[in-house]
């Protein structure tokens, strides 16, 4: 009967011109669907739930549509029906039938958007630049934003400033001039209360598309002209019967690109969404959703987009952001099981006596939030598998006193350690710092100091050395035949640590710092140079515990939250334009007080030459013009080795007096004599980086200043730099520096490994706390995802990518 796709056809059109409220049919669908079911369309997708009467609005949507686009593939003879208006023109009815019936067909969620009825090469390439390029893309391209033009009123009752939504009949629309050139579209819309005009400035084709006696929608915001009310520029929508896309509804705003306009992308979204949502697997497992009370996925995606209310709005976006969290728990509690199980740790046993004697040799006194890492870090030393910790704390907290502990404990036990840094200046400086600590003045220097002993702490000398990239011919190699042999004990350096030459004999511990400037390949990398080594990380960034569990999951976390006593605030100001002549009189007063002063030329992202030409020319201005009776020394990352280390040792001696410099002095860099930090450009730099520039002053007795210059400022620097004048506290400050730029750029560098969350915010704590226990639990039960139920699961992180897949799961 071929009747029966034509005729069902028909009633679900109906249905969805009608909103999918089930008035259709006298009695409601049900009845008739089971008729076809047993009938002659057995093919149509069956009912997501036991009736259709039982779905909500979005899942009928979904249901109409797939059934739809079923029905299409039944009836491809079918000739258009002249009555029936949502029929193609005759002239395109080859183009419906290759590409734009709605129906699936052999394509996938993996498509190119091509595919999708609307998009053609040139509107692909810009999709392209958003990164979207299949149709599971623009499933979750979500938007950043809903205009809640759901308040409709009528004409008489409209409120200027506020978003509204009227309907109305379009009486007339002309195009206008309103210059020259510009030519914009007036339009009279009215109702039973009365009429309004319209504007869209410099768009004359509305004057094409609003007909008079059409039925229109009109959402936005109503404005005064003259003492009357006119809506500017609104979005609109002609009233056909179908669902609104455009007004009347939360209408989603979506990022865009040169070339792609807010209807068009709506459009296209909603589409997609109707013929693939219902095509989503959901991998979440059905125990996980029911217990936390999630949407399913396909409801969830469908509602992000197009929400039926506010409430809907917000449980789609939390059950997204539960799959990112989740996903992200996932993969890191595998990291650490990768890093952990099978393996054998080198037991390094506590020694308490040589603590006590490390301890008291100190020239001050732990913290409690030292002592109390420094016992995590011991404790994981002597465990039953390689430790995974992550070590933070605020500027000057004192880890490095921790990293050196847990060292002495590993040569002691006859172990090697290893101290990884990203810079050359920071691996100098935790050499000297280190050397310090173990006792003072070494007993032996080698080699130009590149190799200390000292003979102090243990009844045998300690070795510490310090493997550097500029380090050349026979020093370097005779280090690292040092390393090899077991005549190191404790190795400081940059990637030099990772080259294929460098082997240890026998490498226990390995401490990585600044752990963000490194990426996941280097860390590996460092391990293998040894069996099984425990892993401490390092990071003087203070990170949000969300952060953390995010980036640093598969570490256990021990946290500085305490600063050793005589570490002072350090007074920040924000300096006006207009006032950079006084500060400039402030930092020759400092330094003729016998202080020294840092200047932090501004970050140019493009590249380090463009950044060392304009730190070379502000030195140079300086010199010059505001300081010529003052000693200035310059500093970048493309200045020799040799030339840096004597820049540096001047500026320690006391023999410059400001010291110019690229970013680079964010770590690594103490002087105690240094009161003033001066950064230009303070605007282009997030909270994180300031705090870590601040850091580098007030590291003596002296009271200590931190300057910030800012040309022209956005609100959004002005609220970091109102911040900065307010708090020393760095925990807040990364907080509020997640809030305000978001993860990608919370380390001013693209994060490697940073997972791209598009709906899960770093302040959805509780819900990364249940991703968490949820993670651990599944984890616990099936580690390797391998009961038939987890199926979904395994194949979704498999189709991540190899760094997400768990056991040997395939995409």
């Amino acid at each position: 009967m071929e009747q029966g796709p034509q005729t069902l056809k028909k009633v679900l059109e109906l249905e969805r011109s009608k909103g999918f409220v089930d008035s259709v049919v006298v009695g409601g669908l049900d009845k008739m669907l089971q008729r076809w079911h047993d009938g002659p369309v057995k093919e149509i997708p069956p009912l997501p739930q036991a009736r259709y009467a039982d779905m909500g609005i979005p899942e009928r949507r979904l249901w109409v549509e797939e059934t739809l686009s079923k029905l299409a593939t039944l009836i491809p003879s079918a000739k258009p029906d002249p009555q029936d208006s949502t029929a193609p023109p005759k002239k395109k009815r080859r183009a419906v039938k290759a590409k734009s019936s709605g129906a699936t067909g052999n394509l996938t969620l993996g498509s190119p958007i091509t595919t999708i009825k609307g998009i053609q090469q040139n509107l692909a390439s810009r999709f392209a630049k958003l990164g979207l390029s299949e149709i599971r893309d623009l499933l979750y391209f979500f938007p950043h934003r809903h205009n809640d033009f759901r308040q409709t009123v009528t004409i008489s009752e409209l409120v200027p400033g506020a978003e509204q939504t009227i309907k109305g009949i379009v009486w007339e629309a002309s195009i206008k001039r309103m210059g020259p050139r510009a030519r914009s579209t007036e339009a009279v819309i009215g109702d039973e209360t009365g009429n309004i005009k319209a504007v869209w400035f410099n768009n004359p084709y509305m004057a094409q598309t609003l007909k008079p006696n059409q039925r229109v929608a009109l959402s936005g915001r109503v404005s005064l002209f003259r003492g009357r009310k006119v809506f500017e520029s609104p979005d609109y929508e002609l009233l056909t019967g179908s669902d609104n896309v455009h007004t009347g509804r939360l209408v989603p705003v979506y990022p865009l690109t040169e070339g792609l306009y807010q209807r068009t992308v709506r459009n296209l979204v909603r589409r997609t969404l109707d013929i693939w949502a219902r095509q989503l697997p959901d991998f979440l497992p059905p125990d996980i959703r029911d217990r936390n009370t999630l949407l399913t996925l396909q409801n969830a995606v469908y509602q992000a987009h197009y929400p039926d209310d506010d409430e809907s709005k917000d449980e789609a976006r939390r059950r997204l952001a539960f799959d990112e969290l989740f996903l992200i728990q996932l993969r890191v509690l595998a990291r650490k099981r990768e890093w952990q199980e099978g393996q054998q740790a080198l037991n390094i046993e506590r020694d308490p006596l040589l603590m006590d004697r490390f301890v008291q040799s100190l020239p001050f006194s732990l913290t409690d939030a030292q002592s109390r890492a420094l016992e995590e870090v011991l404790a994981d030393l002597q465990g039953p598998m390689p430790m995974a910790r992550l070590l933070e704390g605020d500027v000057g907290s004192g880890k490095t006193v921790v990293a050196t502990g847990a060292l002495l404990q590993a040569v002691a036990s006859g172990y090697q350690g290893a101290i990884m840094v990203p810079t050359e200046i920071l691996a100098e400086q935790h050499f000297g710092t280190i050397c310090n600590l173990l006792g003072g003045q070494p007993e032996v220097s080698w080699g130009d100091q590149v190799v200390q002993v000292f003979e102090s702490l243990l009844d045998r000398p300690i070795r510490v050395g310090l493997l550097i990239g500029a380090m050349r011919g026979k020093a370097k190699r005779n280090l690292q035949q040092l390393i090899r042999e077991g005549g190191i004990d404790i190795v400081i350096g940059t990637h030099a640590l990772i080259q294929k030459e460098v082997e240890f004999q026998n490498l226990a511990l390995i401490i990585v710092d600044e752990q963000h400037r490194f990426g996941v390949m280097q860390r590996s990398a460092l391990r293998q140079k040894g069996a099984s080594p425990h892993l401490l990380v390092m990071t003087a960034t203070p990170i949000p515990r969300t952060l953390a569990l995010t980036l640093y999951g598969d570490l256990d976390l021990s946290v500085l939250d305490q600063l050793p006593p005589g570490r002072q605030e350090i007074k920040t100001k924000w300096v006006q334009q207009r006032q950079r002549g006084t500060a400039y009189d402030f930092v020759r007063k400092q330094v003729k007080e016998g202080r020294q002063a840092f200047v932090i030329c501004p970050l140019i992202e493009e590249s380090e030459a463009l950044q060392t030409r304009a730190a070379t020319k502000e030195y140079e201005r300086l010199s010059r013009v505001v300081f010529p009776d003052l000693r200035l020394g310059l500093l970048h990352g493309r200045l020799p080795s040799g030339e840096k280390d004597e820049v540096m040792e001047a500026f320690r001696k006391g023999e410059v007096d400001i010291l110019v410099s690229t970013p680079v002095v964010e770590v690594g860099i103490d002087i105690p004599n240094a009161t003033v930090m001066m950064i230009e450009g303070a605007d282009r730099f997030g909270l994180s980086q300031l705090h870590q520039f601040r850091g580098r002053v007030g590291r003596g007795p002296a009271k200590s200043y931190c300057l910030l210059l800012a040309e022209r400022p956005s609100q959004e620097a002005k609220q970091r730099l109102t911040l900065m004048e307010d708090t020393n506290d760095g925990f807040a400050l990364a907080e509020e520096d997640l809030r305000l730029r978001g993860p990608g750029e919370f380390f001013g560098t693209r994060q490697s490994g940073l997972p791209d969350l598009r709906m899960a915010r770093l302040s959805d704590s509780d819900l990364l706390e249940l991703a968490r226990r949820e993670a651990e639990g599944l984890f616990a039960r099936d580690p390797d995802l391998e009961a038939p139920e987890q199926e979904a699961l395994a194949r979704e992180l498999a189709r991540l990518g190899p760094t997400w897949a768990i056991g040997g799961t395939e995409a």
